[in-house]
């Protein structure tokens, strides 16, 4: 594998807490080069999650795979930040998002413009972590002399947006990093993805690079077609969630509306066709598994992170894709 293409894990979220550590001794031993801790809510948390996967680990490079920058101010958001860097330098990706609508919803903190809500976290963060002094008032978050006391030394945090929409990711290439794209993206959604990121990058002025990571409900197994049913149920949970970019370039937001309506998570569980599972996830044999993190790369994906289903298997399935599939792709363990 090209030194410059990453292969991830995503933990976090429906792992239980007490075993993101094994999995994550397990993964840095295995060769995957990166880790990301994923915070759906209210499951398990992202920060905290990175805390203890950095603590359990050595070299690996640990991503906040996304936290919303709506639950926490920026100001928090940067001092989080600063933290973990400064005790794990060089280690630390911070992922950036909105956030699932209908969680943010729950909270009460659904913002009027998504768009410059991301903005100004984004950049009040980048801010922050260098020394400056914030005192603004801004349209979605309000800062009165805000200074970290410890800011970032050497080498800055890059800071990736896990976004969805055209907008937003213009956005991520014109001030981000990188760009985390979510589970379930299909080949053509990657491609169109690049396309609006390299938009933005032109608007912005930006010619340094801009990394990309694919996210993926994984499953391997020898027996594929129990692979594929361990990625059924996680797939429709997501999907059930709503129509967004995603579904729309894929082709099936009306399908899938129809579906939701009908009867929700139960209906898209059962009425998603075979070859949602097919296109939008990585799930099969370890050769099937391999082929499909390398058709990723040759559409411009940078990283791929594998979401290891089901989820109460963690270990197992790490184990497996160490063992079975990195070796398939070239990968340095």
């Amino acid at each position: 594998m090209p030194v410059d293409r990453a292969i991830g894990l995503v933990l976090g979220s429906a792992i239980a807490p007490s075993d993101l550590s094994s999995a994550a001794r397990l993964a840095e031993q295995g060769g995957f080069d990166e880790i990301w801790l994923a915070e759906d809510y209210f499951f398990t948390g992202g920060i905290s999650g990175a805390s203890l996967v950095l603590s359990a680990t050595e070299r690996t490079t640990v991503g906040l795979g996304v936290v919303s920058a709506m639950v926490r101010h920026p100001a928090l958001l940067a001092m989080e930040i600063s933290t973990i860097s400064a005790a794990y330098p060089g280690r630390l990706i911070a992922g950036l998002g909105l956030g699932v609508p209908g969680w943010i919803r729950q909270m009460g903190l659904h913002p009027r413009s998504p768009l410059a809500a991301m903005r100004e976290s984004v950049t009040s963060v980048r801010r922050l972590l260098a020394g400056g002094t914030l005192d603004q008032r801004g349209g979605v978050f309000d800062f009165h002399d805000v200074t970290l006391t410890y800011p970032e030394q050497g080498t800055p945090t890059p800071i990736h947006m896990g976004v969805t929409g055209p907008k937003m990711l213009g956005l991520s290439g014109e001030i981000a990093d990188g760009t985390v794209l979510s589970v379930a993206a299909g080949h053509d959604y990657v491609r169109w993805a690049r396309e609006r990121i390299d938009e933005g990058r032109r608007l912005g002025g930006r010619s340094d690079q801009h990394r990309m990571t694919v996210f993926a409900i994984c499953s391997v197994a020898d027996d594929p077609r129990e692979a594929r049913r361990a990625v059924r149920d996680p797939l429709a949970f997501y999907k059930s969630l709503g129509t967004n970019a995603l579904t729309d370039v894929y082709g099936i937001s009306d399908q899938l509306r129809g579906l939701i309506d009908r009867g929700g998570y139960e209906a898209v569980r059962q009425g998603m066709p075979g070859q949602w599972i097919e296109d939008l996830t990585i799930a099969g044999s370890p050769e099937e598994v391999a082929a499909k993190i390398k058709d990723f790369y040759e559409i411009g994906a940078d990283s791929v992170a594998l979401f290891p289903m089901p989820s109460d298997q963690v270990d197992r399935i790490v184990q497996l894709t160490a063992e079975q599939v990195l070796p398939l792709l070239g990968t340095r363990g």
